[in-house]
């Protein structure tokens, strides 16, 4: 059995089963485990073969950014609103 690399490391189960459906996807094998940091927090370590490391970081990180480009599209935070008033109408143009 090959030897196995941290790809990504997430608190989150969700994530990293995000991930794994990505891999999966792609054809790279990989697998889930769970990590003990300290005695009251866990991580999550999504792992695959040495030899698929590369292609697994530059499918997550792509994924990433879509996922970054997308919470910063549509995030209600970043919408301007419209119906505030405009105080600096100049009509000289």
């Amino acid at each position: 059995m090959q030897d196995l690399a941290t790809v990504a490391s997430d608190a989150d189960m969700d994530i990293a089963r995000q991930y794994k459906k990505i891999l999966t996807e792609n054809d790279i094998p990989v697998a889930i485990k769970i990590q003990r940091d300290t005695p009251t927090f866990n991580s999550v370590a999504v792992m695959v073969p040495e030899d698929f490391l590369d292609e697994a970081h530059m499918l997550i990180e792509s994924q990433s950014s879509h996922d970054s480009f997308y919470d910063l599209s549509f995030n209600d935070d970043n919408i301007d609103h419209l119906d505030d008033p405009i105080d600096d109408i100049n009509d000289d143009f």
